[in-house]
């Protein structure tokens, strides 16, 4: 589903040439739920980025969906990202003096959805997040867990090939984020591919696969099967 094969990113300047990511491929297959680790300034963000295609790289080869999305223009990125990818960030962006139903409204609207299509889809993923009986209340009105659910509601409604996540339990407690973990593992259960940026070991390791990034390559690739194995020595 996901396929990038020797991707390079630099970022120059005048003075400075700083190399993100390096030779880094990656295969990702359809339904899988990986979690993506590593240290400050690996390369975590630019390769969610670039998988997002929020950002170009400068060499390497990138298949999403069966498509070469090497060279697309701007236009053209905006099309398949609007298609087949879905955003879960780590602050919620939510708008403040819209409620939940017209939170999830506002990308639907921006693809054209006719109303009904719309109504179907908002009512379909607030039930799934759990919140189907407060689609009338203000963001403010939600604890940070359940305003993190509107987001992955939000990101649900477009019916994405797959969901991107970065640090999706970074602003949340422990079990708040223990809650919103458990609702991605559900989601992927039901079909969705996921890949997740995450600094918490715990959260990584409900992942079925935990890519390891160091100095922009992959260092290490965990299974479930591995991880099970690990955590009963």
């Amino acid at each position: 589903m996901l396929s990038m094969q020797n991707i390079s990113m630099v970022y120059r300047t005048d003075l400075v040439e700083t190399h993100a990511l390096r030779e880094f491929s990656l295969e990702v297959k359809e339904g899988d739920f990986v979690s993506v680790t590593g240290p400050s300034g690996s390369g975590k963000t630019t390769f969610l980025n670039i998988a997002g295609l929020l950002e170009k790289f400068t060499d390497g080869r990138y298949e999403l969906d069966g498509r070469d999305v090497s060279a697309l223009s701007d236009t053209e990125s905006s099309a398949v990202r609007n298609e087949k990818i879905g955003f879960i960030f780590q602050s919620f962006n939510l708008i403040p003096d819209l409620n939940l139903f017209d939170n999830v409204d506002v990308p639907l609207r921006y693809r054209g959805f006719k109303s009904a299509e719309r109504k179907r889809r908002i009512e379909g993923v607030l039930d799934t997040v759990g919140l189907a009986s407060r689609m009338k209340h203000l963001p403010s009105q939600l604890s940070g867990g359940q305003q993190q659910r509107v987001a992955i509601a939000r990101a649900l409604a477009g019916e994405p090939r797959f969901l991107l996540a970065d640090e999706p339990t970074g602003n949340l407690d422990s079990q708040m984020a223990m809650s919103v973990m458990e609702l991605i593992a559900e989601i992927n259960r039901g079909g969705t591919t996921i890949i997740m940026v995450t600094h918490d070991p715990t959260l990584a390791d409900m992942a079925s696969r935990n890519v390891h990034i160091r100095d922009g390559r992959v260092s290490d690739i965990a299974t479930d099967t591995q991880l099970a194995e690990v955590a009963t020595g």
